[in-house]
């Protein structure tokens, strides 16, 4: 298998490190199954890509429950 070229910017000394540790449990039926996807895209860094996946579905949630002035029953007259 072929290393992937280090394209990812550095940390820099102003980016705060990450010192939080989440745990989280899966089965071994989601683990062969979130193994497999990475596999498939030939993602290496597991971590990263748990990060950015659940942080990415964070923000487009919060994004579509902005609260607004007026209900979407309201706007829509």
């Amino acid at each position: 298998m072929r290393k992937r070229d280090k394209t990812c910017p550095k940390a820099t000394p102003s980016t705060p490190k990450r010192q939080q540790r989440i745990v989280c449990l899966m089965s071994e039926e989601e683990l062969r199954l979130v193994d497999r996807y990475l596999a498939k895209y030939r993602i290496t860094n597991k971590s990263r890509w748990f990060r950015e996946t659940i942080l990415r579905f964070i923000y487009k949630n919060m994004e579509e429950d902005y609260p607004t002035l007026f209900g979407e029953h309201d706007m829509r007259r």
